[in-house]
This record gives structure tokens, C-alpha cells and sequence, in this order.
């Protein structure tokens, strides 16, 4: 299968992009993060062939607008993602989470249907391994006692990026949990 990369500024860092002929998005991790990018294509697709090309104008536009304050920007954008049954089905909740909130992986595996309480490990692994940063916005699940946990590219992305979506408060470190039904 032959993918597409491409290379986008960003206040936190070069992204690299990684899209289909469709435009779907397949994969977008930060440039010092690159090795994650090539063991995640590795482990999913064995025969890929990565090619420069420039972006597609509509994600371009997208990661524009959201940078620029417009945090709903990614909601249209398509994505296509390898990964186990679990993995998608995180992914695919994860994009339901708006911005400017956050849940906990508790509340995302019962989300999901999960009773026991020790499936927020296996929704935290899920989450950890999102190929898709910011796009599909894991840096909205946050742990049960408010703390930020892990981001796979890092807990100053993270925070950033919360605040950016005026879910964390700069000042207090307050966070704006979410609070709907399955979530």
C-alpha cells in the first residue's frame, strides 16, 4: 500500500502526516516522535510504501484553523486507522470527546461497555497507542484523580493542548470534565 507524508508546522513541533489516496488520515505524530510513526506502519500494514507528497488542502486548512483557536476544526476530517478491534473502538470514542473537556479512562471503558474497573488499563494501553495525534484528541482523557497521566508525545503537549482547548485553566490547573451520558 503506498501513503502519502507530508511535513506541517505547528506550535508544538513539525508534524508529520501520513495519508491515503483518499486523503484519510492514517497517521500524524510529532517529528521528534518519528521512530513511533515507522514502528506504528510497521506493525499494521507490512508492505507500505511511504512517499513524500504535500498535504491534502483540507487537513492543511484544518490544523490552520485549530492552532488559530477554531478547536472543532478536525471534525470533518476523515481517518483511517490500523489496529486491533479494541484499538478502533477507542479511537472512534475518543473522537466523540468535544473540546474543551476531558473524561477519564474509567469513564471511557464504561463507555464502552466495559464493567470492570480494570478494563481502564487496556482503554489506557488503546489510547497510548492512537496513531493519530491531536486529530483523534487522546489528550482529553485524563486519570481519575485529575492527573494528566501519560501522552505519547509528551505531558507538555498535553497540557498545552488543553489549555489551547480551554479545558485546563493556565492559572489553576483546573480541568473541565465532561459530563454526558456514556462518558
Amino acid at each position: 500500500m503506498q501513503l502519502h507524508l507530508s511535513r506541517l508546522a505547528s506550535p508544538l513541533g513539525e508534524l508529520l502526516l501520513v495519508t491515503d489516496a483518499q486523503q484519510a488520515i492514517r497517521a500524524l505524530e510529532f517529528a521528534d516522535h518519528k521512530s513511533r510513526l515507522y514502528r506504528g506502519l510497521r506493525e499494521h500494514r507490512s508492505s507500505t510504501e511511504l512517499v513524500d507528497a504535500p498535504a491534502p488542502e483540507a487537513v492543511v486548512q484544518a490544523i490552520a484553523r485549530y492552532f488559530s483557536g477554531e478547536v472543532e476544526a478536525f471534525s470533518d476530517l476523515s481517518t483511517a486507522t490500523a489496529g486491533s478491534d479494541l484499538q478502533r473502538r477507542v479511537w472512534a470514542a475518543l473522537r466523540l470527546i468535544p473540546p474543551g473537556t476531558t473524561t477519564t479512562y474509567g469513564k471511557l471503558a464504561k463507555a464502552l461497555g466495559f464493567d470492570d474497573p480494570r478494563a481502564a488499563i487496556d482503554i489506557g494501553a488503546a489510547n497510548g497507542a492512537n496513531p493519530i495525534a491531536i486529530v483523534v484528541p487522546c489528550h482529553r482523557v485524563i486519570a481519575s484523580n485529575g492527573d494528566l497521566k501519560g501522552y505519547a508525545w509528551g505531558l507538555h503537549r498535553k497540557r498545552w493542548l488543553l489549555e489551547h482547548e480551554k479545558a485546563m485553566s493556565e492559572s489553576s490547573n483546573s480541568l473541565q470534565t465532561l459530563t454526558l451520558p456514556g462518558f
